[in-house]
C-alpha cells in the first residue's frame, strides 16, 4: 500500500510554492493570468516595477485611464471585483512605486483618489463599501505624501484642494494626523492667507495646523463667533497660554466669558454653577502662564473639589515643599470623604490609595454605597482584611443591588450572602452593622416579593 503523503508538503504556502521552482511558477502564472484579467494585469505591472519606475507608471496610468473613463453601471454583483481591483492598484502604488520614486506615486494616488466622484455615481453600494475604501485609504495619502517631502506634496495637495475642495478636504483632512509636520507646514503656506477660510476649507484647516504646530493658523480658521463661544474661546485661550503667550490667552478667555450682569470669579452668573472642565483648565492654563501660580493653585483646588481628579492633586503635590503635602493630602481626603457623590469620593480614595479613609467613607455614607459599581468586588478584596466593616457594607450594597435584577443572578446573590456571613463572623460584638440574621431575612423577604427565589 502506497505511503500516505503528509498534509504539510500539500498545503498551499509560500515555503511549498518555492519548492516547485521557477519554472513551474511561471507556467502556472501564466495559466492562470490567461483567465484571470485582474492577474494578468497585476503580474504585467510587477514585471513593470522590475524594469523600473516610470514603467510602473505607465502600466499604472493605463489603469487608472481605463477605471476613469468607463460610463458603464457597477451591479452589487461586481462591486466587490472593482473593490478587488482598486485595492490592488493602491497597493502597486503604495508598495511598489512608491518606494521606486515617491514624486511619481504621489501623482498616481491622487489620480486614485480622485476616480472616486466617477465611481460613486455608477456603482451600486448600498453598503456603503466605496465611500468607505477611499476613507481607509487616506492613512497611505499621508504616507506617501510624507515620502515625497514638502516641495513635492505641498503644491500637489495644495492644488487638489484649491480645485476639488469636496471631497479632497475631507481625505487631508483624515490623514492629517499621518502627515509629516513639515508637509502640512508647506501645504498650509500654500493656501489663500488673505481671507479667513470657512467651512471644509477651515476644518482641514484646523487639522493641518494642529499637525504642523502652527497655532497662529488654527485660531484664524475659527470663526469670531465661535471663537466668543464659552467652550470654543477655552480651548484657544488654553493653546495660547501653553505657547507662553499669557496676554493673548487672558484676550481669548475674557473674549468668551458669558455676558451676564451679576458674574462669579468664573464669569458667569452667580447661580449659573461650576465653570465647564474646559473653561476651568484654560483659566489654570492662562493664571500660570501669568505667573500666577497660588491662584492657579486655588483654582486646581476648587476643580478638584468637584471632580476629585487625581492628576490635579499630583500636580498641587509636587508643588509643595516637604512636610506641607501631608496637609495638602488631608485637605484632599476630606474633599473626597465630604464629596456630594460618595460613590466618586470612594473611587478616588481607593484608587489613590488611601484605605483607612475609604472605608472610614463607607462605614459614615452607608446608604449612599450603590452596589451596582463595576469596582466593588475588587475594593472588598482590599478592605476586609483590615477593614472588615467596611467591606460588610460593600458586600451587602452588592446584594441588595444584584436582587434587582431578578432571578437570573439568584446565585451570585446567595453567594454574596454567604461572603457577608463570613465577613460578619470576624467582626466583634461592638460592630455597628447590623447582625447577619436581620440583613438575611431582609433580603429574603425582598427576593420572595420579586420572586428572585
Amino acid at each position: 500500500m502506497a505511503k500516505r503523503p503528509t498534509t504539510a508538503k500539500k498545503s498551499v504556502s509560500a515555503a511549498n510554492l518555492a519548492a516547485l521552482g521557477a519554472d513551474r511558477l511561471a507556467d502556472l502564472l501564466m495559466e492562470a493570468g490567461a483567465a484571470d484579467a485582474a492577474l494578468k494585469r497585476r503580474l504585467r505591472m510587477e514585471l513593470a516595477a522590475e524594469v523600473g519606475a516610470a514603467d510602473l507608471a505607465f502600466e499604472i496610468d493605463k489603469r487608472l485611464v481605463a477605471l476613469g473613463g468607463s460610463r458603464a453601471r457597477v451591479s452589487w454583483r461586481k462591486r466587490p471585483a472593482l473593490l478587488n481591483d482598486l485595492r490592488s492598484l493602491l497597493r502597486i502604488v503604495v508598495d511598489r512605486l512608491c518606494p521606486l520614486d515617491s514624486r511619481l506615486a504621489l501623482d498616481r494616488l491622487v489620480a486614485w483618489f480622485d476616480l472616486y466622484p466617477g465611481l460613486a455615481a455608477r456603482v451600486s453600494d448600498a453598503k456603503g463599501e466605496l465611500p468607505l475604501l477611499f476613507d481607509a485609504a487616506t492613512a497611505e495619502l499621508a504616507a506617501v505624501a510624507s515620502a515625497a517631502g514638502p516641495d513635492v506634496a505641498g503644491p500637489v495637495l495644495g492644488d487638489a484642494l484649491s480645485t476639488r475642495l469636496d471631497p479632497w478636504a475631507s481625505w487631508i483632512g483624515r490623514g492629517s494626523a499621518g502627515l509629516d509636520p513639515a508637509v502640512a507646514r508647506r501645504l498650509l503656506a500654500g493656501l489663500p492667507q488673505g481671507v479667513r477660510p470657512t467651512g471644509r476649507l477651515a476644518l482641514v484647516i484646523r487639522k493641518l495646523a494642529d499637525r504642523a504646530g502652527d497655532l497662529d493658523a488654527w485660531i484664524r480658521s475659527i470663526p469670531d463667533e465661535d471663537a466668543r463661544k464659552p467652550e470654543v474661546g477655552a480651548g484657544i485661550a488654553r493653546r495660547l497660554a501653553l505657547a507662553r503667550r499669557a496676554e493673548e490667552g487672558r484676550a481669548a478667555l475674557e473674549a468668551s466669558r458669558v455676558d451676564s450682569d451679576a458674574k462669579a470669579r468664573w464669569g458667569r452668573s452667580a447661580d449659573a454653577g461650576a465653570p465647564s472642565e474646559a473653561w476651568s483648565a484654560a483659566e489654570i492654563a492662562v493664571l500660570e502662564a501669568e505667573g500666577r501660580l497660588p491662584e492657579a493653585d486655588e483654582a486646581r483646588w476648587a476643580r478638584f473639589a468637584r471632580t476629585l481628579s487625581a492628576d490635579d492633586l499630583r500636580v498641587l503635590i509636587a508643588r509643595l515643599p516637604d512636610f506641607e503635602d501631608v496637609e495638602a493630602l488631608d485637605r484632599a481626603f476630606e474633599m473626597a470623604a465630604t464629596h456630594p457623590d460618595a460613590m466618586r469620593g470612594l473611587a478616588f480614595l481607593m484608587a489613590w490609595p488611601a484605605l483607612r479613609e475609604a472605608a472610614a467613607l463607607a462605614v459614615d455614607r452607608a446608604g449612599e454605597i450603590r452596589g451596582g459599581h463595576d469596582d466593588l468586588p475588587l475594593w472588598v478584596g482590599r478592605l476586609v482584611g483590615r477593614h472588615p466593616l467596611a467591606a460588610l457594607i460593600l458586600v451587602r450594597a452588592r446584594a441588595r443591588a444584584l436582587l434587582m435584577l431578578g432571578p437570573d443572578v439568584a446565585g451570585e446573590v446567595q453567594a454574596l450572602v454567604s461572603e457577608a456571613e463570613a465577613i460578619w463572623s470576624t467582626l466583634g460584638e461592638d460592630a455597628s452593622a447590623t447582625d447577619h440574621e436581620t440583613f438575611a431575612a431582609g433580603l429574603q423577604s425582598e427576593a420572595r416579593r420579586r420572586r428572585v427565589w
